[in-house]
């Protein structure tokens, strides 16, 4: 499966502008943090794209979440690597890769930083830094849909939250205008 090919899926399948721009900030993300680490940028890029393919369909079901996405994936030439992180980061198996540990953690920060983004002044990602998102994560208020457990997880990674954060603010930054932030 192409990026492009994988792209043209997730408009298809998702018409909440926010779900595809949520999806490009994971791809970003999981991109950034396969360069840190050496991985398959290509395939951790990929598995963030298609990560919430089925959201819209699942929402209402959410036991279904992950699962759908992976029948729709079967008919494409996507890796094992790939069906189990999305599985995974939906809570249906083990994070049993470096990949998967990766998305489950990087999900619910993706959408910290968003509501960080829309909460400064200015509204816009590049005013952010590290220690604005930090703050806002300790507030337990703020963007209560971001589980913190979760984002915790980047431990699993070998990695502190502040380090974890700026990977992904950073990822996010790059491609403000496509998040139109």
């Amino acid at each position: 499966m192409t990026r492009q090919d994988a792209f043209k899926l997730v408009r298809e399948r998702l018409k909440n502008k926010n779900l595809i721009k949520h999806s490009l900030a994971v791809e970003a993300c999981m991109e950034k943090l396969a360069e840190k680490f050496g991985e398959d940028k290509f395939k951790w890029a990929l598995t963030g794209l298609l990560h919430d393919l089925d959201y819209e369909e699942t929402k209402d079901d959410f036991s279904q979440h992950g699962f759908v996405t992976v029948r729709v994936l079967e008919n494409y030439k996507v890796s094992q690597e790939i069906l189990d992180a999305i599985k995974a980061h939906a809570g249906h198996m083990q994070r049993d890769s470096f990949m998967a540990k990766a998305l489950y953690a990087v999900d619910p920060l993706a959408g910290l930083i968003v509501a960080a983004a829309l909460m400064h002044p200015d509204r816009k990602l590049k005013s952010l830094d590290a220690g604005f998102v930090l703050n806002r994560f300790k507030e337990k208020r703020f963007a209560k849909g971001a589980n913190r457990q979760q984002i915790m997880c980047c431990s699993e990674l070998g990695l502190e939250l502040k380090e974890f954060i700026e990977i992904c603010l950073s990822a996010m930054q790059e491609i403000s205008s496509n998040l139109g932030l």
